[in-house]
């Protein structure tokens, strides 16, 4: 906790158990440690500040426009540009996540359908 350095090794949490502080003040400094700290990344599992979200959130923003621009001014006769896809986010899953995912529902559609296969043959 070196939020609070006046408080030696073990910082408040030690100062606690020693009967130096109160749990008011113990629980006054946990409730007020920045949002940045590593308390905040373990809770949200990330680390991932609010200016990341805005970065990321900007980004996705001048895809957008980008892809608006363009297909505003494209060839007529040529296909218009497809919308871009949001950029990841702590939270979403990650593309070996989603490639396993697709797998083992292609896996379920397939094992399904030799089942049905199967009934209506009458095997």
């Amino acid at each position: 906790m070196h939020h609070y350095p006046g408080y030696g090794p073990g910082g408040p949490l030690a100062a606690f158990w020693q009967r130096r502080i109160s749990l008011r003040l113990l629980r006054v400094m946990v409730e007020h440690l920045p949002p940045s700290g590593a308390t905040a990344r373990a809770y949200n599992s990330h680390a991932w500040q609010p200016l990341d979200f805005a970065a990321a959130d900007t980004r996705d923003l001048v895809n957008l426009l980008l892809t608006a621009f363009v297909n505003a001014h494209r060839d007529p006769k040529k296909p218009a540009v497809p919308w871009p896809e949001p950029g990841w986010r702590p939270g979403d899953p990650t593309p070996e996540e989603s490639a396993a995912k697709s797998e083992e529902q292609q896996a379920r559609a397939r094992a399904a359908y030799q089942h049905i296969l199967a009934r209506a043959k009458g095997e």
